[in-house]
């Protein structure tokens, strides 16, 4: 079941990637993993070092794609992103945004600045 669910993720986060190359998204990395979790996608819009959390909802789940990342899963991704951070050198100064691309049902929402560091 796990490994189903994974390649049903897998498949939403290609969806994503295909969707924010069209917007000049340079996408650096994918399901980066510490030990503090993972972050779905990590690229460059422009100027910004973006972390990515994808989610996707079907119609037979309960509420919206963008409704899925609460306050525990934005905390993780903060800590995951401080780790790539200092890993990768990337500067305190640098700007960094964290988006949310909302799957429903097909239709993709990108959702900039969907949260702030926490």
């Amino acid at each position: 079941m796990e490994k189903n669910l994974r390649n049903v993720g897998s498949a939403y986060e290609e969806q994503a990637v295909r969707f924010l190359e069209k917007y000049d998204v340079r996408i650096v990395e994918r399901n980066f993993r510490n030990r503090f979790g993972e972050i779905d996608l990590i690229g460059y819009d422009g100027e910004y070092l973006v972390f990515f959390e994808v989610k996707y909802r079907s119609a037979d789940k309960s509420g919206y794609a963008e409704d899925a990342v609460g306050s525990r899963k934005r905390h993780t991704i903060c800590k995951v992103a401080d780790y790539y951070r200092v890993m990768n050198q990337v500067s305190d100064f640098s700007p960094i945004r964290f988006d949310v691309i909302a799957i429903n049902e097909g239709d993709i929402h990108w959702i900039k600045d969907a949260f702030a560091y926490c």
